[in-house]
């Protein structure tokens, strides 16, 4: 063969394995694309009236994706906790620290936020222990108020708290976990869309076995076990409960290894099908994880969230394909 053809031909089949690999490997950097995306919604140390939105491609490296992304007409924008609804939209609930209502809000893009209003939680707690306020027709003569002792059971179903609010989306139902009180400790309900638009909702149902004082439920579903992380407010740490129903009845198991004056746990899966606990160490200021590798029985050590650790608080996170 000439050397001119030879050259030619050479030069004709580097052009193709380089155009091949350019149709291969999309991309300047040649990596393939994430089949999983994150998102994070949160209040931050320094506002608790605006809601930043974060992203990931493996739930531990965050960017901001829009911060005060969101900030309702009234009240505060605390706890949040984010879905994708089967209409495409992404749905925040929140805590508005407006006497017994809940928040909503809707986006089409994660950036772009709609307030779509409160709901009022109207009854909860009658006869639960640890549920009044110390201030009912069964406290000292001269005492005014609708709750019985703090320490006992509540003399009223009239909600006057209703906190953290967490979703949970079972088959075909849509509910809302939050914590509710007449004025003393914290009880679990579970409240379920009667309808596709989130607008009305059915009377509350509590978590049968996680009883008062507790606060902060969230809860994911493995097999078919339903696992509960609640924070316990009398001693301050986050406990693990399992149920064959969403509506308990809840039995404790030993929980991981999170120490000490945590709250708002948030759980996802993560790409390679292990568990994360997202956990806001609120008296250090920092947000931490904790990963299970075996169905949420064992934890590894907590570690600092990098990046957001000292920024974030009580975040909701979601992972779906990318």
């Amino acid at each position: 063969m000439p050397a001119t053809r030879k050259g030619l031909s050479v030069m004709s089949m580097v052009l193709l394995t380089a155009a091949s690999l350019l149709v291969a490997t999309p991309g300047s950097s040649g990596a393939a694309p994430p089949d999983r995306r994150y998102t994070m919604v949160a209040f931050s140390n320094t506002s608790d009236r605006d809601m930043d939105v974060y992203e990931s491609a493996d739930g531990t490296e965050f960017q901001a994706l829009r911060l005060s992304a969101y900030r309702p007409p009234s009240g505060l924008m605390r706890d949040p906790s984010i879905f994708r609804h089967t209409d495409g939209f992404y749905y925040v609930t929140y805590t508005t620290v407006d006497g017994a209502n809940i928040g909503f809000a809707r986006s089409s893009d994660r950036i772009n936020w709609t307030y779509l209003g409160s709901w009022p939680v109207p009854f909860c707690c009658a006869f639960l222990p640890g549920t009044g306020d110390g201030t009912g027709s069964a406290s000292p003569p001269g005492s005014s108020g609708s709750a019985g002792f703090s320490d006992g059971p509540s003399l009223s179903p009239f909600t006057t708290k209703a906190w953290a609010p967490e979703w949970f989306v079972d088959g075909d139902r849509v509910n809302v976990i939050l914590s509710m009180s007449t004025g003393g400790g914290f009880v679990p309900y579970l409240m379920t869309a009667l309808d596709p638009s989130l607008r009305l909702w059915s009377p509350p149902v509590p978590l049968a076995g996680i009883g008062a004082d507790h606060i902060d439920t969230t809860v994911v579903k493995v097999g078919s076990t339903y696992h509960a992380f609640t924070k316990n407010e009398t001693k301050k740490v986050v406990e693990h409960a399992v149920a064959p129903s969403v509506t308990g009845p809840y039995s404790f198991v030993p929980p991981g290894d999170w120490g000490s004056f945590v709250e708002g746990p948030a759980v996802v899966q993560l790409p390679d099908g292990a568990w994360r606990i997202y956990l806001d160490a609120y008296t250090e200021g920092k947000y931490l994880y904790s990963d299970s590798t075996d169905g949420l029985r064992t934890w590894s050590p907590v570690q600092e969230l990098p990046g957001l650790s000292g920024t974030v608080r009580h975040v909701g996170v979601i992972s779906e394909p990318a």
